[in-house]
This record gives structure tokens, C-alpha cells and sequence, in this order.
């Protein structure tokens, strides 16, 4: 009996997010104690990978603000209001690469521009590239984790409290974190 070897998968070319597979996730510590999480549930992506010239690779993500979910109402709906992302006013989170490089062997360091409330900042993030997959669907899929820390203040997001024992309520910093899986498209 002959073993047919398995078919050789490639990571260049054209994805786009799974966001049922994906994630998009946020941390902000609350009152100078804890961190408070939680995730985007609505997104988009497209991505063109050409892993042997990575500068002339893209991304580009769009995510509904008003899918902010930190698994408490209250503060979901504050952070939706105009004292953080104004949903109403600006639906539309959004990140498009200006340079993609290659920053080790299984990492790519994307830079961008990254727009909430209509106010624009570059980033980079470090995408650790974590597999290439067929699925039980013929899809080929590829995943990366990354993480960045933004200063939400260079977004124009200000509000904040004054704590009696010193501090601020919600800290300037925030944390973005990614876990995405994406569908190669033929």
C-alpha cells in the first residue's frame, strides 16, 4: 500500500478574518486595582500575505464599536457613549497597514494607522504566526496571535475620575489583543 503524501500548504495570498473563529480583545485597568476585559464580537478583515516579500504584504480590519463587550451592561453602555467611543457618532473602528515586515521566524510586525472616533494614529503590532491548516471544509486557514498597548487619550478619548485615594478610574493605557484565524480565498 502506498502513503499519499499530504498536500504542501502555502501562506501567501488573499484571507479573510473568520471573526466565528477570531477574536479581538481589550484590556483597561479599572480604578487602579484590576484589569477589566473583554472583546469586539462584530468584525471584518482582509489580509494579502506574500511571505517572500513581506513589505508587499496588507491588512486592513473593521470593527462595529457598538459590539464592545465587557460582559457588564452598565459599563458596556458607558463605553459605548460619548464619553468613550460616541457608537452613535463613530461606528467604525478601523486599522489599515502602512508596512508589514518580517521581525523573526514566525513573526510579522504590522504597523498601521488606527482610527477610533475619527481620530487617526499609527501602531505596530507583532503577529506571531501559529499554523497553516486545512479544515474538514477544504479551507485553508492560517492564524496569528498578536498584542499592542494604546494610550486612549491619543484617540481623543479623555474622559475619566479622579479616585479619593489617588489615581484615576480607567487608565490611560489599553491593551489590544488578537487571536485570528483566516480563510485563504481562491
Amino acid at each position: 500500500m502506498t502513503e499519499t503524501a499530504a498536500p504542501v500548504l502555502t501562506l501567501a495570498g488573499d484571507y479573510q478574518i473568520d471573526p466565528a473563529h477570531s477574536r479581538i480583545g481589550f484590556t483597561a485597568r479599572h480604578a487602579m486595582v484590576t484589569k477589566v476585559r473583554g472583546s469586539f464580537g462584530e468584525f471584518r478583515g482582509t489580509a494579502h500575505i506574500d511571505d517572500a516579500d513581506p513589505a508587499a504584504s496588507s491588512t486592513e480590519i473593521v470593527i462595529a464599536a457598538s459590539s464592545f463587550d465587557s460582559g457588564q451592561s452598565q459599563r458596556d453602555g458607558h463605553v459605548r457613549s460619548d464619553d468613550f467611543l460616541a457608537v452613535e457618532v463613530y461606528p467604525e473602528i478601523t486599522f489599515r497597514s502602512t508596512a508589514v515586515e518580517k521581525a523573526g521566524d514566525d513573526v510579522w510586525r504590522i504597523t498601521g494607522d488606527l482610527t477610533i472616533r475619527d481620530v487617526t494614529a499609527p501602531i505596530a503590532v507583532d503577529f506571531e504566526f501559529t499554523g497553516l491548516a486545512k479544515d474538514p471544509f477544504g479551507n485553508v486557514r492560517a492564524g496569528f496571535e498578536g498584542a499592542t498597548t494604546i494610550n486612549r487619550k491619543d484617540y481623543g478619548i479623555t474622559f475619566n475620575a479622579a479616585l479619593e485615594t489617588g489615581g484615576v478610574l480607567v487608565s490611560e493605557k489599553v491593551g489590544l489583543e488578537f487571536d485570528i484565524s483566516a480563510i485563504k480565498q481562491a
